[in-house]
């Protein structure tokens, strides 16, 4: 699917959303082919769920957005991570 078809059909929705066809242009990722995953009304739930969805599918590209977005708008950002040991008290 496409965004603004999935736009039309999950009005007002928070979603946890899987890119299928998808490619970098300058800093921003364009999603060409999407299937929604999880619809959910709370946007803190949606964050949960897509980031338990990453953990388990490292592979796979997941994402979440509300679908008052007339566009869907993703900036790709590198992180570096820093390994280290846990400060325990």
């Amino acid at each position: 699917m496409r965004w603004s078809d999935v736009h039309a059909a999950h009005p007002d929705r928070w979603l946890v959303i899987e890119a299928l066809e998808a490619r970098t242009v300058g800093n921003r990722r364009i999603f060409d082919r999407i299937a929604v995953i999880e619809t959910c009304d709370d946007g803190r739930a949606t964050m949960k769920r897509c980031g338990d969805l990453r953990r388990r599918y490292p592979d796979r590209e997941f994402c979440f957005a509300h679908t008052a977005n007339p566009e869907l708008d993703i900036e790709e950002r590198r992180w570096i991570r820093i390994r280290g040991r846990a400060r325990r008290r």
